[in-house]
């Protein structure tokens, strides 16, 4: 039986083919630092996208996308500004996407893409 991390991990990979099939590219995996982490970064043309990715196995707790609370919002944020202060690029533009991932066992897995999210 697979793991929470499993999943999740599976999720993010899925994520991650999923962006890169609609041109965006991947700069960062699960950039870490004392605050927490940034599961994907990934520039679309000049705008960067901080991506929080949720993964789930059914609906039992709700839609994957439900888990990012305005708390989580929040944190994201400021997980953002701290990687942005370590880049010498310049960004046109900031936005915050979510990639909700079902992956139930037996069917193939939904990926469903929110830009903008917040």
């Amino acid at each position: 039986m697979a793991t929470n991390q499993d999943i999740g991990t599976r999720g993010e990979d899925l994520a991650v083919e999923f962006l890169e099939a609609i041109g965006l590219q991947v700069l960062d995996r699960n950039w870490r630092c004392r605050h927490g982490e940034l599961d994907v970064v990934a520039a679309d043309g000049s705008d960067i996208v901080f991506v929080e990715v949720k993964t789930r196995t059914g609906d039992g707790y709700g839609r994957p996308e439900e888990a990012v609370t305005a708390r989580k919002q929040q944190r994201l944020r400021r997980l953002a500004g701290i990687w942005l202060s370590e880049q010498t690029r310049p960004w046109r533009r900031v936005r915050f996407d979510v990639v909700a991932v079902v992956a139930r066992r037996g069917y193939r897995p939904v990926v469903q893409h929110v830009r903008g999210a917040f």
